[in-house]
């Protein structure tokens, strides 16, 4: 019987810039996204129908994005395969990190390999981008720039990051991503050169000056999301520079020059009960064993 297990490496946005609102209802964004080393554990086994058992059980249902991803790739293959999906998670949840993303994509790429499809990579990334916004870059993982709603991804070489502290807030907002859209003004609308400038930085040589970094959610997160401004001040008390939200949030980042710095911050916000988590960049999806 056939089994492989695979990661689905968490991300953090290392810009976010929103051009303006769609006709469709979606926004236009630019972003810089890259994958860290957080990650949810994947394994796949060959099966008689398709089922997925979670460590979580509140996220085993239907509506698990990983569950849709195989559902969806037999359907619009015609694969008479099926999968027992086993996920374990490391990724905290519904915290702006991606992760339910990051399963739908690994389930993608899983899959294909599992079940011999071969499909090119413009048919996985359009399958990716009927799960949702975030996956298709999950299918490329490391540093990249998203464009459109998404769906366009463009990888970059590795950003020169060596470590970041994450932390994730015990702040839960149903819909929490259209909440934010919908607190954004005009004003806030911006024209993506914040993120053409890091990404000439980072294609000239690599380095990520935190001044760089750039949420178009930071400001109007801190309304949305009650509680979030003392988790950032306290952050910033301990001697982080340049808080930014990771995605929609809760969770917020900041970069650390050593790692013995990070451990350190890391292990002073846990004394609070924090989740806290020091955290270094992954690469590329392309690259691993």
């Amino acid at each position: 019987m056939a089994v492989l297990t695979v990661k689905a490496y968490a991300k953090v946005n290392l810009t976010l810039e929103v051009l303006g609102r769609r006709d469709d209802g979606y926004h236009d964004i630019v972003s810089i996204m890259q994958t860290v080393d957080l990650a949810d554990t994947l394994t796949l086994e060959d099966s008689d129908g398709i089922t997925l058992e979670c460590d979580d059980p509140t996220l085993a249902g239907a509506d698990n994005l990983a569950l849709k991803a195989a559902r969806l790739l037999a359907d619009e293959t015609g694969a008479k395969r099926g999968v027992r999906i086993t996920l374990r998670k490391g990724v905290p949840v519904a915290a702006g990190l991606g992760g339910g993303s990051a399963d739908a994509a690994a389930v993608l790429l899983g899959l294909d390999r599992l079940w011999k499809l071969k499909l090119p990579p413009e048919r996985l990334s359009s399958l990716a981008a009927k799960l949702g916004s975030d996956v298709p870059f999950f299918l490329h993982g490391g540093t990249a720039m998203v464009q459109g709603r998404g769906e366009v991804v463009r990888p970059m070489p590795p950003a020169d990051i060596k470590w970041l502290v994450v932390l994730t807030p015990a702040i839960n907002i149903p819909s929490k991503t259209a909440a934010l859209y919908a607190r954004l003004t005009q004003g806030d609308y911006t024209r993506g050169m914040l993120t053409r400038k890091l990404e000439a930085r980072i294609r000239g040589g690599g380095d990520v000056p935190a001044q760089f970094l750039y949420n178009a959610f930071d400001a109007v997160a801190l309304v949305a999301f009650s509680g979030l401004e003392a988790y950032w001040k306290a952050f910033e008390s301990l001697g982080a520079r340049e808080v930014h939200l990771a995605g929609a949030g809760p969770s917020i980042f900041a970069l650390v020059p050593q790692k013995e710095v990070g451990t350190a911050l890391v292990l002073l916000l846990r004394h609070r009960g924090w989740q806290a988590y020091l955290a270094a960049p992954a690469r590329a999806l392309e690259s691993q064993p």
